[in-house]
């Protein structure tokens, strides 16, 4: 690293090589040790730690940790028995001759020193805590480290795509809004009245357009904004590496993600077989009930829906059952079930079937005495169990049921220990339908159209070449050219091949219930484009934050974050508790008269009828518009 005014070297640099010279160090007092006369000082920057030697007490006397000091000194070898192994620097010691002090701290509401933090995590607080003061958490050396980490894999991302000839571009922040599955950020435009931005969800449209523009192959990190609740996988502000191509198909895209994830991981010190392997939609659902099957341990799910087709039971007259076997269960006590059943219900079950089968071969447990004999007989041989075992069952709809059983076969992976985090289990799914159905047709948050029908990914989703000729004709059963890529049961991103063909996607919007005066009004500008000669492309996003937490093993997303979310509000570090337009909105909103106020209000709604907890529907009763705890009248 390059000389500066305050330091000749990084801590790290000061190696043997330099004993005798002198050096000129900056950075934080990491610990302070006082030995008889002589204090010890561990200084740290961000490559690491370096000993500092002081044997002026005066010029010790006010160091504490945490200030900001300039030191220069001689470089010496440590006596004989005092080396550090565990540190780059631990051969070494500097002997200071002057200190500076640059900067003081107050006391810190929790130590960040680095000797606390390799003795144990559980010395941190809560998280948050950590995050209202962020930028002492970030100078912790694993956090460090995560974020050299993420720079080192954008570097490697970039490196990977340039080396195949895509080309970076910056696509706008302040965008129209377009239907994507989640609410809109609104930015209202001060200089023009009742116009709004919204920020974008994704870049989608965007690099559309740019395939017809001759961009063949873009890249971008992308920043994205999503209104949406507060998940533990989730946050209203990520970043995703963005990835379009012209004259391609889904294999290319395939093969071309694959060697950048092998890339990123390669960048971490790990590396992946290719090609990784696939499953479709279907058998990930019917085998791990997910469309992200975790796939680091077996335990696949049983179907028993024929098995089962004349029960006496009624809980099992159902479109669909299923079963995963609990190897050893038999030994859990009742109340261990018991949980499971409040465990069940919190994800919105009734509950959880359950037999035991016992170390003599009996069948026990609440559902065993509801079925025939031949159904107890068999049991065990259909589902694989082995005396000891326990067995779950769930019954329904078969959406439903597999995920519940889904979720139980992680939970017992979980419990057993079997989720190991430095091993990577790669899949593509693939064959997906190209539509959902929707409970709410009128729901704007997850539908994009008014039809019972809704996209499975998005509606610009090219149909697979078996279904182009017939997929309106039979939406429940149509299939996508689409593709996700999964790791470790969490989904890292997806994407498809896009429609290029305006009579193809007018089938689509129509499936979907837009008529052409919204196709219109939400998307023309892409419609208009395709016009002019649009290029057969496709494309894919990886989720930026859930690619970085695998091979950093860093298993709280907003730490990988500069100055993150909280889960439950946004960034405490910078104090931002809520909207900080408000007051100068209300500010704005008092100065404008009457008329300028319903057309401000009547835009707003226009432009974002999906926003119903700001806007009322106009009325004819009041001669404009009512609202509802509009933002400006607050």
């Amino acid at each position: 690293m390059s000389q500066t005014a305050y330091r000749t070297h990084h801590a790290t640099e000061v190696t043997e090589a330099l004993v005798g010279q002198k050096v000129t160090l900056a950075g934080w007092v990491d610990r302070r040790r006082d030995h008889g006369g002589v204090a010890f000082i561990d200084l740290r920057d961000s490559t690491g730690l370096v000993q500092v030697v002081i044997y002026d007490e005066d010029m010790a006397r006010p160091l504490r940790s945490e200030f900001v000091i300039q030191i220069t000194g001689e470089v010496r070898l440590r006596p004989d028995g005092n080396e550090n192994t565990h540190l780059a620097t631990g051969k070494i010691e500097v002997v200071a001759e002057t200190i500076e002090i640059l900067a003081k701290s107050d006391a810190l509401p929790f130590q960040v020193s680095t000797a606390l933090e390799n003795e144990s995590e559980n010395k941190l607080p809560g998280e948050d805590v950590r995050l209202k003061y962020r930028y002492l958490d970030l100078r912790r050396p694993s956090m460090q480290y995560n974020l050299k980490l993420r720079s080192d894999m954008a570097k490697a991302a970039r490196h990977a795509l340039e080396d195949m000839d895509f080309t970076e571009v910056e696509t706008p922040t302040f965008i129209k809004s377009t239907p994507e599955g989640a609410r809109d950020f609104v930015v209202p435009a001060r200089l023009v009245p009742g116009s709004w931005y919204a920020l974008p969800q994704s870049p989608q449209l965007l690099k559309q357009l740019l395939m017809v523009s001759g961009v063949e192959r873009y890249y971008q990190l992308a920043r994205c904004y999503r209104d949406e609740d507060f998940r533990a996988d989730r946050q209203p502000e990520f970043t995703q590496l963005d990835m379009e191509m012209a004259y391609v198909d889904q294999e290319d895209v395939m093969a071309m993600t694959e060697k950048v994830i092998a890339a990123i991981w390669k960048s971490a010190g790990y590396e992946v077989q290719l090609p990784l392997p696939r499953i479709t939609w279907k058998d990930a659902m019917d085998k791990y009930g997910s469309d992200k099957p975790d796939l680091r341990f077996g335990n696949p799910l049983v179907e028993l829906t024929e098995y089962f087709k004349n029960t006496p039971f009624r809980v099992f007259q159902a479109p669909y059952v299923g079963a995963v076997v609990f190897k050893g269960g038999a030994a859990t006590p009742r109340r261990q079930f018991d949980a499971w059943q409040d465990w069940a219900r919190q994800r919105g079950a009734k509950g959880l079937a359950y037999v035991v089968f016992g170390e003599n071969g009996e069948l026990k447990g609440p559902v065993a005495k509801n079925l025939s004999d031949e159904e107890r007989n068999g049991l065990r041989e259909a589902v694989g169990a082995e005396e000891g075992d326990a067995v779950f069952f769930a019954a329904g709809s078969r959406e439903s049921a597999q995920l519940l059983l889904g979720a139980v076969r992680v939970e017992l992976a979980s419990r057993e220990g079997l989720l190991d985090p430095k091993k990577f289990a790669f899949t593509w799914v693939v064959d997906f339908p190209l539509f959902k159905p929707t409970d709410d047709p009128d729901d704007d948050d997850v539908a994009v159209g008014h039809s019972k029908w809704t996209s499975m990914h998005h509606p610009f989703t090219m149909p697979s070449k078996d279904w182009i000729d017939k997929f309106d004709k039979d939406p429940e059963h149509a299939m996508s050219d689409s593709y996700d890529i999964v790791c470790n049961g969490e989904e890292m991103g997806g994407g498809s091949v896009r429609i290029h063909r305006d009579d193809i996607q007018a089938r689509v919007l129509d499936v979907l219930g837009i008529t052409k005066e919204e196709a219109d009004e939400k998307f023309g500008f892409l419609l208009e484009a395709f016009k002019y000669g649009a290029p057969p492309h496709a494309g894919l996003a990886l989720g930026w934050d859930r690619t970085c937490v695998h091979p950093g093993r860093c298993r709280l997303h907003p730490r990988r974050h500069r100055l993150p979310e909280g889960r439950r509000r946004p960034r405490p570090a910078d104090r931002c508790s809520g909207p900080d337009f408000r007051r100068a909105a209300r500010r704005d909103w008092r100065r404008l008269r009457p008329g300028r106020r319903r057309k401000l209000i009547y835009g707003a709604y226009t432009a974002f009828p999906q926003h119903s907890t700001y806007f009322s529907a106009p009325s004819a009763s009041d001669g404009g518009l009512r609202t509802r705890r509009l933002i400006f009248e607050e």
